[in-house]
């Protein structure tokens, strides 16, 4: 007997992705549920070959469903989360929610596995950050083989990760800048067609922005709170996939070509890193892959123990729904979790 899956959200962009991933890497689910709000009710979407009608979220009942995939918004997530978690269901949560409460794990399974043991304290588990995910799968098979002492890392992300409408957005502004239509900006607070804004979510007093505060918080968390994390969060005009280039300081020694060996045997990276035209990864290479890939490796000469690398990932997909099914397979995996009808 199988599991029963719901996907809240299922009709936003990573949604739509964790549905495309359930049927991919065959999780082991007898039913899935795609949920959303009254005014998507009826709304169809896919899952493999088939499609299925969306249903409402409110007054849904989660008492024989297993794993609920959230994906609405930390809103949403704030207001069903613990109430979905109360009826047995775990809840793995997309949104930022819950990624700080002590009470609820944040995990990469690739990062910090042994940390999902915890979530049965309020049946919820947070997906971190797309920024901070890659970063991490990069970064925790250097740090247990030299220590981290400080990471200074500066993202290129793309439109997705604000959404279908900052997707949109750049599309339309494109299209106008071309026909010389007035260029309009609505999802972003400057235009984004052909230009790159150093502004991800909200500023707090000390001058950074949130999302920065949340790869510094989320790295202490999920790897060490040793670490020092600085930085500074950019969005750029491309549609898919998120970039970084991240300055790394060890404790201990450290070659690049140590560090390609490390990485090129870890779980969920991809090492391509040539040095010659074209030998390095782009967003645009990434964009539907699960990998988080790694170029541009190379020695610091500016620090000790010093390193340079260029990490990309698909944000949709690592970022958000890839990661949120992978901690889904880790529950199953481990035990943690039995189809309640089989319980029963």
């Amino acid at each position: 007997m199988g599991f029963r899956i719901a996907v809240v959200g299922a009709t936003g962009n990573v949604g739509r992705e964790m549905l495309n991933i359930l049927e991919e890497r065959g999780f082991p689910a007898d039913e899935v549920i795609p949920l959303a709000s009254r005014r998507s009710l009826g709304t169809e979407v896919s899952y493999g070959d088939r499609t299925l009608k969306v249903k409402a979220l409110e007054g849904f009942d989660f008492s024989d469903v297993d794993i609920c995939l959230m994906s609405a918004g930390g809103n949403v997530s704030k207001e069903w989360s613990p109430k979905i978690g109360k009826q047995g269901c775990v809840v793995i949560d997309n949104s930022s929610a819950w990624r700080y409460d002590q009470d609820v794990p944040l995990i990469v399974p690739e990062v910090n596995a042994d940390a999902i043991d915890g979530f049965r304290k309020r049946n919820i588990i947070a997906n971190p950050n797309c920024s901070t995910a890659q970063m991490l799968v990069a970064l925790k098979p250097l740090h247990d083989a030299a220590t981290i002492k400080r990471v200074v890392v500066a993202t290129y992300q793309s439109v997705s990760g604000a959404g279908k409408e900052g997707m949109d957005e750049l599309f339309t502004q494109t299209r106008a800048v071309f026909v010389a239509d007035p260029v309009e900006a609505k999802k972003f607070t400057k235009r984004i067609a052909f230009n790159v804004i150093p502004h991800i979510d909200v500023f707090m007093e000390d001058g950074t922005t949130k999302e920065e505060w949340k790869m510094v918080a989320e790295t202490k968390k999920m790897l060490d709170p040793k670490i020092k994390v600085t930085a500074t969060c950019v969005r750029v005009p491309v549609f898919i996939g998120h970039s970084e280039a991240i300055n790394v300081e060890f404790e201990k020694p450290i070659t690049a070509d140590e560090a390609r060996e490390i990485l090129s045997n870890a779980p969920g990276c991809l090492v391509i890193d040539k040095r010659e035209n074209g030998g390095y990864v782009t967003p645009l290479e990434s964009a539907g892959e699960d990998a988080t890939y790694i170029s541009r490796i190379r020695e610091d000469s500016t620090v000790d123990n010093g390193l340079n690398m260029w990490v990309v990932s698909d944000n949709l997909r690592k970022g958000a729904a890839l990661n949120a099914v992978q901690i889904a397979e880790l529950l199953v995996a481990r035990g943690l979790i039995a189809p309640r009808a089989k319980a029963a």
